[in-house]
């Protein structure tokens, strides 16, 4: 069964059967009340008969009195302990209820006052208990056709049904309008991932921004996990095209170089040398290259990341002293100003995109390398300064794409260093999950300055949260 079909039956039951407890309590009360109210109306006009009957020392003024009291569709009589016999009972019927005096007598020592039923029929019965001018205890007895009332109650049992299948009706097509409302952006889904399984292409809801409940923030959830698979699925197109591309080429100089030695290693001792220099620098690029595509194709949120408030200066001449030491590169480091250096930031990161920076000049620059750090109203700065050949403005824009290379000479001297293309593209990826903000200046024949610009403290511009 759908869930469309259980939320209709449910509610369309659900809404039968308050409506049924509701008619049904409606109706018992309503009975109740009427019921005592015509009982009540009996034992008062009882009690007028029994006081005036008390009265009165003879059987004609006791059975005339019967006849100016008895109900309109009833009997009245007179019924005493010792003569109970009907024949013998004062009594008085109405033209329409002389079969009430075929009914026997029965004497009760209590106060009576209930509904009873004769030949089918209902009737109000009263029983008084007085004592008589003689002496003894006797009962003003009446009864009285209650069919009217069976014949309101009966009228309003009617009412009741008809009411309630007037509701039902209604109230059936409107929980299958609801029941379609709920289900609609369910089935959209549904429709949604149906469609995305069949094309291959990512589909998102179209919301209507009009209403702000729990569907259209269920839909606006929905929409947000369809663009995180597609940003996933994209950022593995693209580590699969990349890593097809950019690998083809040391792949294809490592089995050339194992191949001449295959051939003529043995022969010439010269070529083994080259070959193994070739084949290691090659297998190191490729090590390189493969675990920054993997970096950048992680999403965002299953970055590692530990943001804290750290100086600024004690890991910048960390860093610059391991970059030295392994580089053996000359690094000249200037704080500007005396503030403190204070920013927010993930530590392993922020070295690791110093490192980045680092390294871009170190592969295009002979001359010394300058990094300045400092702090201004809003934000701390590092900037990393090499004496290279430049990067042209109109190709600025694009030095962040993966595997972009300024011109053939960048290039070559890349390539020879272990480049693939990708280290400012990872570092564009690192700053925007730690927040901060990269950028180039550059100028052709004197060098390039990447300026870094890190929050003073937690802003949501941070591609993870805590």
């Amino acid at each position: 069964m759908k869930l469309r079909t259980k939320t209709h039956l449910y509610s369309s039951v659900l809404f039968a059967i308050l409506l049924l407890v509701a008619n049904l309590t409606v109706y018992f009360i309503f009975y109740s009340l009427t019921l005592d109210r015509e009982l009540d109306q009996i034992l008062a006009e009882t009690q007028q008969a029994s006081m005036a009957i008390r009265e009165a020392d003879n059987n004609i003024a006791t059975v005339e009195l019967l006849r100016a009291y008895v109900p309109l569709n009833g009997m009245m009589r007179i019924v005493n302990e010792r003569n109970k016999d009907k024949f013998t009972v004062p009594l008085v019927t109405s033209s329409t209820e002389t079969v009430l005096s075929d009914q026997s007598a029965v004497f009760y020592p209590k106060r009576q006052a209930l509904r009873i039923e004769i030949n089918g029929k209902s009737y109000g019965f009263v029983s008084i208990p007085f004592i008589g001018a003689d002496g003894n205890v006797a009962n003003v007895q009446a009864t009285k056709s209650m069919e009217e009332l069976m014949t309101l109650l009966g009228i309003l049992r009617i009412v009741l049904l008809c009411v309630s299948a007037a509701v039902m009706i209604p109230t059936i097509i409107s929980s299958g309008i609801l029941g379609g409302l709920i289900m609609r952006p369910i089935a959209a889904m549904t429709k949604t991932m149906q469609e995305v399984a069949r094309s291959g292409k990512f589909v998102k809801l179209k919301q209507d921004g009009r209403s702000k409940d729990e569907l259209v923030e269920m839909g606006e959830t929905f929409n947000e996990m369809i663009g995180l698979l597609e940003i996933s699925f994209s950022k593995q197109e693209q580590f699969v095209s990349n890593a097809s591309h950019e690998l083809k080429t040391p792949l294809t100089i490592i089995e050339s170089y194992a191949s001449l030695l295959k051939r003529r290693g043995q022969q010439r001792p010269d070529l083994f040398m080259e070959s193994v220099e070739a084949i290691h620098s090659e297998a190191v690029r490729m090590k390189v290259m493969t675990d920054q595509l993997l970096l950048l194709a992680k999403p965002h949120r299953h970055w590692l990341l530990e943001m804290n408030r750290i100086e600024l200066l004690p890991l910048v001449e960390q860093t610059i002293t391991s970059f030295r030491n392994t580089y053996q590169r000359e690094i000249t480091l200037f704080p500007v100003g005396d503030k403190p250096l204070i920013a927010f930031t993930d530590t392993d990161l922020l070295r690791q995109l110093l490192f980045i920076l680092l390294d871009n000049a170190r592969k295009y620059s002979r001359d010394e390398i300058t990094v300045k750090v400092g702090t201004n109203i809003s934000s701390s700065f590092i900037e990393v300064t090499d004496r290279g050949i430049g990067i042209p403005a109109a190709e600025l824009p694009l030095v962040f794409n993966r595997f972009y290379r300024v011109d053939q000479a960048r290039s070559k001297e890349a390539e020879q260093e272990g480049g693939a293309g990708l280290g400012l593209s990872l570092a564009k990826e690192i700053s925007e999950v730690i927040g901060a903000k990269i950028m180039l200046e550059s100028r052709e024949g004197e060098g390039t300055t990447a300026i870094l610009s890190l929050p003073l403290k937690l802003t949501n511009q941070t591609g993870l949260s805590q």
